[in-house]
C-alpha cells in the first residue's frame, strides 16, 4: 500500500483499492495491444522524466493506459474529465497499489472538478492527455506563464478537436496537438462500437426498461450515433433520427433509419439519446412536446448538450426515482420527463464506460501519441495534427494478431500495378 499523503491525491475511500486492482487486472486481459505497448515502454522509457497530466474518465482501461505511461517513465497525474464518470475503487487502486496521484471522486461537484484541473496544472506538465479540452482550455485562460513548458497534447473526443480546431482558428493554440479521436483504430471503433454498446448498457442498468418496440430519437448521426442507432435496433427499438448535415441525414436514411427534425421526433419519442457534441440540441420548447413518461439522456461529452436550465424553469423540481434517474413534471402539461445520469455521459454515470477491448485500441492511440510528441519534441508546429497513418495500421495490425486473425499481403506485382498508370483495360 501507498503511504502517500492525503495532499497528494483527492479520492473517495482508499480502502476501495483492493476491488479497484482485481477490476483493473480484469479489464487488462481484454487489452492486449497496450500490454505489448507497456512491454515496450518498460524497457525503452521513451517518457523518461517526463511531467504528464492526464484527464480521462477514471474507469479501469483508463488504469491501464496510465500504468502504461508510468512504465515509459513519466510522471503522470490523473484527474477526471467529468463528475460522474469516476470509478472509485479504480482511483483507489491507482494510488494505492501504483502509486499515481489522482485527484477524482465519483459525483465530484463543478467546483471541485475545477479545482482537480488547476491542481493537475500545478504540476506544470509538459504533456496533457485531454478529454474535451478542458485542461488545455484552463491552460490557456489562467495560466499562460506555462504554456512555453508544453510540448504537446492529446485530445480523445470530438468535442474536445472542436474545441482545438476553434483555437487554432483564433490564433491561441501555442503547441501541437495529436487529435487522437481521429485515428481510424479510435472513432471506427470505440466511438461506434464503444459508445453504441455502453450507452444503451447505461440506459437499461439506470432504467431496466424494454426498449423493443419504443421510438428511440438519437440525436447526431456521427460515429457515436450509428452506433447508438444500430445497437438501439438490434434491441428492437423503431429508431429515429434527427440531424443538421444533410450528408449524415442521406446516409441514416440508407441506413434504414426515420430521419426529422428534432421539433417532430420530440413528440413522438420515448427515449431520446443525445450524441452531438453540440449545445441545447434537446431544448425548452422539445421538452414541452414530449409525451408523458419520455427518457431523456446525453451521451456526447457535456451535460449541456440537453438544456437542463430551461426544464428546471418549466417544471416543478425534479424527484429521484431510482440512482441516476430524475423526474421533472412539466408546470404547463403535467407530463413527466425522465432525465438519466443528471444529463451527463449517461454510459458512464450509470454503466462502466466502453468494453476494454475498444478501448485497447483507443488507449494504445493515446500512449503512441505521447511517444511521438516527446520524440518530435521542436519539430511540430502548434495546431491540431494527427497520428500517422503508420502508427494506426500498426495497432490495428497489433489488433489482429491478439485475436489470432491473420490477412493477405500485395505481391510485389500487386505493388508494381498500383503505383503504374500505364496498365489499364
Amino acid at each position: 500500500m501507498s503511504t502517500k499523503s492525503a495532499a497528494e491525491f483527492d479520492i473517495k475511500d482508499i480502502g476501495l483499492a483492493a476491488e479497484g486492482k482485481k477490476r483493473i487486472e480484469w479489464a487488462e486481459r481484454e487489452m492486449p495491444v497496450l500490454r505489448l505497448i507497456r512491454e515496450k515502454f518498460a524497457s525503452e522509457r521513451p517518457l523518461e522524466g517526463v511531467r504528464l497530466v492526464a484527464c480521462a474518465h477514471v474507469t479501469t482501461e483508463t488504469a491501464n493506459l496510465v500504468r502504461t505511461l508510468q512504465a515509459g517513465g513519466a510522471e503522470s497525474i490523473l484527474i477526471a474529465s467529468n463528475p460522474l464518470s469516476t470509478q472509485d475503487d479504480v482511483a483507489a487502486s491507482l494510488v494505492a497499489d501504483w502509486g499515481v496521484p489522482v485527484f477524482a471522486i465519483k459525483g465530484e461537484s463543478t467546483e471541485t472538478y475545477n479545482r482537480h484541473v488547476r491542481t493537475a496544472l500545478d504540476s506544470r506538465p509538459q504533456i496533457i492527455i485531454d478529454d474535451g479540452s478542458d485542461v488545455v482550455a484552463t491552460l490557456l485562460k489562467e495560466r499562460g506563464e506555462q504554456k512555453q513548458e508544453i510540448i504537446g497534447t492529446t485530445e480523445e473526443t470530438t468535442t474536445g478537436i472542436v474545441r482545438l480546431q476553434a483555437m487554432e482558428l483564433a490564433g491561441v493554440l501555442p503547441f501541437p496537438s495529436i487529435a487522437v479521436n481521429n485515428a481510424q483504430t479510435k472513432h471506427f471503433f470505440d466511438n461506434r462500437y464503444g459508445t453504441g454498446q455502453s450507452t444503451i448498457d447505461g440506459i437499461i442498468r439506470a432504467t431496466n426498461i424494454l426498449l423493443a418496440g419504443r421510438t428511440v430519437v438519437v440525436v447526431g448521426y456521427g460515429w457515436c450515433g450509428k452506433g447508438v442507432s444500430m445497437r438501439a435496433r438490434g434491441l428492437g427499438a423503431n429508431v429515429v433520427v434527427t440531424e443538421i448535415n444533410p450528408i449524415k441525414a442521406i446516409e441514416a436514411v440508407m441506413d434504414g433509419f426515420r430521419v426529422m427534425p428534432m421539433n417532430e421526433a420530440s413528440a413522438i419519442g420515448d427515449v431520446f439519446i443525445t450524441v452531438t457534441g453540440n449545445r441545447h440540441v434537446i431544448d425548452g420548447s422539445h421538452f414541452a412536446r414530449m409525451k408523458d413518461g419520455a427518457v431523456v439522456c446525453n451521451s456526447g461529452h457535456f451535460d449541456l448538450e440537453l438544456n437542463l436550465v430551461a426544464l428546471r424553469e418549466m417544471s416543478k423540481p425534479p424527484a429521484t426515482l431510482r440512482p441516476f434517474v430524475e423526474e421533472y413534471v412539466v408546470n404547463e402539461t403535467g407530463s413527466r420527463v425522465i432525465v438519466l445520469g443528471e444529463g451527463r455521459l449517461i454510459n458512464l454515470a450509470a454503466a462502466e464506460g466502453h468494453p476494454a477491448s475498444v478501448m485497447d485500441m483507443s488507449f494504445a492511440n493515446q500512449a503512441l501519441s505521447a511517444e511521438y510528441l516527446v520524440k518530435r519534441r521542436g519539430e511540430l508546429k502548434p495546431g491540431v495534427h494527427t497520428l500517422p497513418e503508420e502508427v494506426d495500421t500498426e495497432i490495428a495490425g497489433l489488433k489482429l494478431k491478439a485475436l489470432g486473425i491473420s490477412i493477405d499481403t500485395l505481391t510485389p506485382e500487386q505493388v508494381e500495378y498500383l503505383s503504374s498508370w500505364e496498365t489499364g483495360t
